[in-house]
């Protein structure tokens, strides 16, 4: 009797897909379609994009990316994470292609469609592949989960409302306004 394997699909096969769209992830294996974030969803993304790009001119630390940009974190992940950061000294995983190994800061803007796949399966693949800051960005309830995986994978070390700064050692001195970020 024949036993049913699950068919996983890989790098090779993720690299092969058109790049016209649509967007997707290969999460665990499973090749996953990714819709358009919504308006609020981009607002956020541009605020803290806006907020980084601003930092980062002044302190020339590291870099920031916003997807659609691949990032490789093993065989059977490639993520295309809202935000990612990455130090100088991490600048060596920046390819041609997308970002081959662990991001040091991934940020993820929750949307119906993804919410338990970025609180739950990412999250986990995130910290076993490296990934020392996680932020789980929620416009509904209008926080960030704050997640030091490299020190505990399962709970937010914080967890910051839009009446809140948010600060973070990997960007010294960096203070977001998360009213600035959450505000219409």
């Amino acid at each position: 009797m024949a036993i049913a394997q699950e068919l996983l699909f890989t790098q090779k096969d993720y690299q092969a897909l058109p790049d016209t769209g649509p967007r997707y992830e290969l999460v665990e294996g499973e090749l996953i379609v990714a819709p358009s974030p919504n308006h609020y969803h981009q607002v956020i993304a541009r605020e803290i994009v806006f907020l980084l790009t601003s930092y980062l001119k002044t302190h020339p630390i590291g870099e920031m990316l916003f997807a659609p940009f691949d990032v490789y974190l093993d065989e059977i992940n490639v993520f295309q994470p809202d935000i990612l950061y990455f130090s100088n000294d991490r600048r060596s995983i920046l390819t041609k292609v997308g970002v081959k190994g662990a991001p040091d800061l991934v940020i993820e803007i929750l949307s119906p469609s993804n919410a338990n796949r970025d609180r739950e399966i990412k999250r986990k693949v995130y910290a076993r592949s490296g990934v020392i800051e996680f932020w789980i960005v929620s416009p509904d309830s209008r926080t960030v989960e704050i997640y030091r995986l490299q020190e505990e994978v399962g709970k937010p070390v914080a967890v910051r409302s839009e009446q809140e700064v948010l600060e973070t050692p990997l960007l010294p001195s960096l203070q977001i306004k998360l009213s600035e970020v959450f505000g219409e």
